[in-house]
């Protein structure tokens, strides 16, 4: 995500923090580079230009000359600077989704085809289905692109939200208000409104989302971007907010993009918040956005309550409180109990997802670790325990030559590899042992030791 301003930026925050005392001349060379950095990234100029102007300010303002610390203190105005070109300026209730209407709450999602409008609309109903405990209908307005209605359908179902049927037929206004009244008959807390996009702004295009905005009423309007379009991004944003009342911005594809920094410059020109980034293909990969965590993220300084969050949506707190009083109670380790332990580690994000959020210098020194490699490694130790009969899983000392054999054919690997899932399962039965009184972090510390790629 934004990796290449990541790593700049993280080069002129260490050399920044090391300054004993600031000059004219070392504080012109830091922002000439961060200047760079950003222009590197994508974001536009006039963004850059107000961010350095902003910097160049505080920089050479009291507060920071009379630090003890210089150097820290202009980490400091950098980091801040940041956080407000992403949004931060806006106020800490400015990236929430407004609910304070009469239910059902409407949303109105906007964009050019191809951004992932209509995944977009079924990760959202997810994020509000599962964060905010909402009863959530989705609809497509959709009645141009082939197979846009089934789409939405079938994300919705996968995402367990309702579905409001519509067909190619129907005249966008009336699908919207069609699904607005239905929810309201059904007590739906929130109605998702995807609409149709183009491959280009046209006039036609905007008249008719203007028109389904004007029958919907929608208490947000999202404009939907794609972080990969480059430039292209600031001139369609100009387009939609001239044309529609924007009350925020997600931005989608941003783990697809080393640079993404024009995704920056769309809050700079329709002057709103970035409210979500989608940051996988998965139906669950969408993030609340939040500006200061993100120029943390981006300054190498990692987003450690990010961390946090993924581990506690991955992490079944009932599952692991049930092993650990088995351990407690004398209860025996087994290779269904470590088949469990995998997929935990598999819910979490992924390796690399977790790795993005730790500060630089974690990252650096897992840098040799081939994290894709590590996540393919795990899926095939979970195909090997699957391919053990459950006597085996519960009495893993009988699996001798034989047995091996069977369960490294079953798997399609080699015995090799069933003789290191093994030695690995029996590292962790002997911690398991020493734990008796651990808790789930420590399993969790001991499991990534012992994961390939991952020492």
């Amino acid at each position: 995500m934004l990796d290449n301003l990541t790593q700049r930026l993280a080069k002129v925050v260490k050399t920044m923090r090391g300054e004993a005392r600031l000059t004219e001349a070392n504080t012109a060379e830091m922002l000439r580079e961060v200047r760079l950095a950003l222009l590197e990234a994508d974001v536009a100029l006039p963004a850059v230009r107000e961010f350095i102007a902003k910097v160049k300010e505080k920089a050479l303002g009291e507060e920071v000359i009379g630090s003890l610390s210089p150097g820290q203190a202009l980490v400091g105005v950098v980091q801040k600077e940041l956080g407000a070109l992403m949004g931060a300026d806006l106020g800490p209730d400015a990236s929430q989704l407004s609910f304070a209407q009469q239910p059902p709450a409407v949303i109105l999602m906007a964009g050019l085809q191809g951004v992932g409008k209509t995944t977009t609309t079924g990760k959202l109903a997810k994020y509000l289905k599962e964060e905010k405990k909402k009863k959530v209908l989705t609809v497509s307005a959709d009645v141009y692109r082939p197979a846009a209605i089934a789409q939405l359908e079938s994300v919705t179902k996968q995402v367990g939200a309702d579905f409001f049927p519509s067909t190619a037929s129907d005249k966008p206004v009336d699908i919207a208000k069609n699904a607005i009244d239905w929810a309201k008959k059904h007590y739906h807390d929130v109605v998702i409104i995807d609409t149709a996009g183009r491959l280009a702004i046209d006039e036609a295009m905007m008249q008719e989302i203007a028109a389904v905005h004007a029958a919907a009423n929608p208490i947000e309007t999202l404009f939907v971007v794609d972080a990969m379009v480059g430039q292209d991004a600031i001139n369609t944003a100009k387009a939609f907010n001239d044309a529609l009342p924007l009350t925020g911005v997600i931005l989608t594809k941003l783990d697809g993009d080393s640079r993404g920094g024009a995704a920056l410059s769309v809050r700079h020109v329709t002057g709103k918040p970035i409210k979500f980034a989608g940051v996988s293909e998965k139906l669950d990969g969408l993030e609340a956005f939040d500006p200061a965590r993100m120029a943390n993220r981006v300054l190498g300084m990692g987003d450690i309550l990010a961390l946090v969050e993924e581990a506690r949506k991955g992490v079944d707190m009932k599952a692991a409180a049930d092993m650990a009083n088995k351990i407690k109670s004398g209860g025996k380790f087994d290779m269904n109990d470590f088949r469990a332990q995998l997929a935990q580690m598999k819910k979490m994000g992924g390796m690399a997802g977790l790795l993005d959020k730790l500060p630089a210098q974690f990252q650096q020194a897992a840098s040799g670790a081939n994290m894709d490699q590590a996540e393919k490694q795990v899926r095939r130790m979970c195909g090997i325990i699957d391919s053990m009969t459950p006597l085996e899983r519960a009495k893993p000392e009988l699996i001798k030559a034989n047995r091996k054999r069977r369960i490294a054919a079953g798997a399609g690997v080699q015995v090799q590899e069933v003789n290191r899932m093994l030695t690995q399962y029996e590292q962790m039965n002997t911690m398991m042992k020493k734990l008796k009184g651990g808790g789930l972090m420590k399993m969790m510390r001991g499991m990534k030791g012992m994961m390939p790629g991952m020492r």
